[in-house]
């Protein structure tokens, strides 16, 4: 009774009328994404401990060090932080509960940073030449990690001065080293970008003036030892960011240079970076044009921003890397931990668009930053409890498929479709509906009965929400909870104003789905 008289609740808002939408028996298949589609980032920084993106509600520290800080980023921007405890059994099972999904340990600090190929204790400060340091028992705690969670892992490489010799050309000494420790633990490599977003290489810890040119000469070098070391991985590239939409006051190394000097099909998946917007945190020194707003993030410019990036890195992997699959390999609401909205439902909405649009688009893994840090992350980093944007990915993980389908025309350009086949359900079919009015209720009208998860909050900047009306949270042992949906009989259903709703149609029968 409870739970009906809630979900009554929060229908009570002006309806616009249904239109009729196609049939799920008959969406055509449109594509196809990897059963990892939906995986998440844990930087490295997180893994060896260091300067990470303060979150907005700690205070600035009185005396910021320069320490174990990106150059040319101001170190009041970061905290100090231990390095996560990848043993946690709660944050492994909230983990565990989005598999299968790709582990991906890199970011800015994963260029500096010096793998200690020994079991003695840390240095208290990194080799000449490196930003930060590795250990054995930190990178062994991510290899178990992947290994309880059935998660594959994805990385990249230092590019720091410590790397490379007299020339200044990087070496593999140091990538070697890492590499043979991880096969000797049991541990593999699933795929692996030669340096983290080289379109902004001043934060990379190479040489100054480093180019195109320069890059190209270090992938000659990279890609014929990694291909020999690994030869079962994916090698992925170039992992630019930064390009596609103008917002970044900053020069950049334009990924078309750095392609042209990989030379032809380089790699085997084609993998860039996408962030809409820099959060507040650094766009007060970058200006207006660089960040976002809550008021912005339910306006198709904002949301159009993955697909206009995606269309400018799909023509480069046209013309470079023909045929090679697309991943993107980084992403969250903002760049610089996210703004503060980030971990609230109204990003949820940017969340579930951007996957439904991507996978639209043919890109095959999305990779979100992060699973556990700073105010992009899944879960809270300090009470590893579930934000919003958790709740929207295991909604997605339970329902929706690897076949991407035709969801038709929206009735309003208020609402977003998409849809997939139906997970674990042969011929069954997933849509996706996402009402981005504000204040009005919307309707489609379905020609089947469907079950219905229909996900909202009390307030958009809310860091609860509701499925069906009842308030998500985990049980009182930290296990998560069996999302259970309720029946949507044939006819009109109902959207709620600024509500996310997947139907499930199990009875569908779509042939792309057998």
């Amino acid at each position: 009774m409870k739970a009906t008289l809630a979900l009554a609740l929060f229908l009570t808002t002006v309806a616009i009328p249904a239109v009729a939408q196609q049939s799920p028996a008959t969406m055509p298949k449109i594509g196809s994404v990897d059963p990892r589609f939906q995986s998440y980032n844990v930087e490295m920084v997180e893994v060896i401990g260091g300067r990470f993106w303060r979150p907005y509600a700690n205070r600035p520290a009185a005396t910021p060090s320069l320490s174990g800080t990106p150059g040319g980023i101001d170190p009041a921007l970061f905290e100090q932080r231990t390095p996560i405890d990848l043993s946690d059994p709660r944050l492994r099972k909230l983990a565990a509960a989005l598999a299968p999904a790709y582990l991906r340990v890199s970011g800015t600090w994963a260029n500096t940073v010096y793998f200690q190929d020994s079991d003695a204790a840390a240095p208290a400060n990194p080799p000449v030449g490196f930003g930060g340091v590795l250990t054995r028992a930190e990178w062994n705690g991510v290899v178990e990690f992947a290994k309880a969670t059935d998660a594959k892992i994805v990385t990249s490489f230092s590019t720091s001065a410590g790397t490379r010799d007299a020339a200044g050309t990087w070496t593999p000494v140091e990538a070697r080293k890492f590499l043979d420790y991880t096969s000797s633990i049991g541990g593999s490599i699933a795929a692996a970008e030669f340096m983290n977003e080289p379109t902004f290489a001043t934060a990379a810890g190479v040489p100054k003036g480093y180019d195109a040119a320069a890059y190209g000469r270090d992938f000659a070098v990279f890609a014929p030892f990694f291909r020999k070391a690994e030869p079962h991985a994916l090698l992925l590239g170039p992992g630019s960011v930064g390009e596609g939409i103008d917002f970044i006051p900053v020069k950049l190394l334009p990924s078309k240079e750095l392609l042209q000097s990989m030379g032809p099909n380089a790699v085997d998946v084609f993998s860039y970076h996408f962030y809409g917007a820099i959060s507040e945190r650094c766009g007060a020194a970058m200006g207006s044009k660089s960040t976002t707003s809550p008021e912005a993030e339910l306006s198709e410019d904002w949301l159009s921003r993955t697909g206009r990036v995606e269309a400018f890195y799909a023509g480069l992997r046209d013309t470079y890397a023909p045929g090679k699959p697309m991943w993107v390999t980084e992403t969250g609401e903002a760049a610089c931990g996210g703004d503060r909205w980030a971990s609230a439902y109204l990003d949820s909405f940017r969340y579930l668009d951007q996957l439904g649009q991507l996978a639209r688009r043919s890109v095959k893994v999305v990779m979100h930053n992060t699973l556990a840090a700073s105010d992009y992350g899944l879960l809270d980093e300090k009470t590893l409890a579930p934000r919003p944007n958790y709740w929207a990915a295991l909604l997605w993980h339970n329902t929706m498929g690897t076949t991407v389908l035709d969801a038709g025309s929206a009735p309003s350009s208020s609402i977003h479709l998409y849809a997939q086949c139906m997970k674990d359900r042969p011929g069954g079919v997933t849509m996706l509906a996402l009402n981005l009015n504000r204040t009005n209720m919307q309707s489609l009208r379905i020609p089947e009965k469907a079950i219905r998860y229909t996900m909202t909050a009390r307030d958009l900047m809310s860091h609860t929400v509701q499925l069906n009306g009842v308030d998500l949270t985990l049980s009182s042992s930290g296990d998560v909870p069996t999302l259970t949906g309720v029946a949507a009989p044939e006819g009109e259903v109902h959207l709620p104003a600024a509500s996310i709703t997947f139907l499930a149609f199990a009875g569908a029968n779509n042939p792309a789905c057998n």
